[in-house]
């Protein structure tokens, strides 16, 4: 076996610490768009704590993607330029907190090398625990290093992706982002130029700063949550994605939805340039 395949299928980083507040997740939820009407209750819920009458603040199921950002198995010393987000599968054990001081358990699971000048995908995951040490959420990424691979790791396949019903979606609904949604969802985190610059975004290759692709993961949470969870987020099992196109802040993102028993499958396209951004995702709610 290769040495730069053993490097990266060890690397793991245990019991790193972080701590959010009811802040963090208003921001996050704020920041996939919730409450742009201020008189949504069912919204307002994930974004207002100062209410006359006292109600529980709830959280969006996929804040766990930010709770302890910056989390991960270690430096893998990647051609940065070249890596892209493939896939975000988040599997929820239990509601998350509105406030929590948290551990992260961070390891790759595996590495695609698909050849030399073909790029390497690797698969990681990150699991957040209560200060009991119970689970809370456990991440699974895979992301694309489009300038590595070709060192001799074994010959895998991966996985095959969730496959989306073949009849006609059961719902189709439309969410508008905003022309500055990137530059609050990227407080949440994700401070990468490429979100917020318009020099880098060119010099990128994109005629204007894009959003965040985690920010469309969590719009198509969103999505879920107003159709088939009734704004319920201890409903939701896991959500899985694939991202295969970025969205412009300010576009609208229109949401295929097929329910089957408790799986809600869905794809995401900005029809007014005919591109799909997410496909094979897939809700599980309990």
């Amino acid at each position: 076996m290769s040495a730069r395949y053993e490097e990266l299928k060890g690397l793991k980083n245990l019991g790193q610490k972080y701590a959010y507040g009811d802040r963090e997740v208003m921001l996050y939820a704020y920041g996939i768009g919730l409450g742009a009407d201020p008189m949504d209750e069912n919204e307002l819920a994930f974004v207002n704590e100062g209410t006359f009458t006292p109600r529980p603040l709830k959280v969006v199921p996929t804040f766990a993607s930010v709770a302890a950002w910056g989390s991960g198995p270690g430096e893998m010393n990647l051609n940065r330029v070249m890596v892209v987000d493939g896939e975000r599968d988040i599997t929820f054990h239990q509601p998350l907190p509105v406030a929590a001081n948290i551990t992260a358990d961070s390891s790759v699971l595996e590495v695609y090398d698909k050849g030399k000048d073909k790029g390497v995908v690797i698969s990681h995951q990150t699991v957040l625990k209560n200060e009991k040490g119970e689970k809370l959420a456990t991440l699974v990424a895979s992301r694309f290093a489009r300038g590595d691979g070709g060192f001799g790791g074994p010959n895998l396949t991966q996985p095959d992706p969730h496959k989306i019903p073949s009849r006609a979606p059961d719902k189709t609904i439309d969410i508008v982002s905003r022309p500055d949604q990137a530059l609050v969802y990227r407080l949440c985190g994700d401070r990468n130029p490429l979100h917020s610059d318009p020099e880098f975004a060119r010099k990128a290759g994109f005629p204007r700063p894009i959003l965040h692709g985690m920010c469309t993961y969590g719009i198509t949470c969103r999505g879920v949550l107003q159709t088939y969870a009734d704004y319920d987020a201890s409903a939701f099992r896991q959500h899985v994605a694939r991202f295969s196109s970025p969205v412009f802040p300010g576009e609208t993102v229109t949401m295929d939805l097929w329910k089957d028993g408790n799986t809600i499958s869905f794809e995401a396209k900005v029809k007014s340039r005919g591109v799909t951004v997410i496909k094979n995702g897939k809700t599980v709610l309990g």
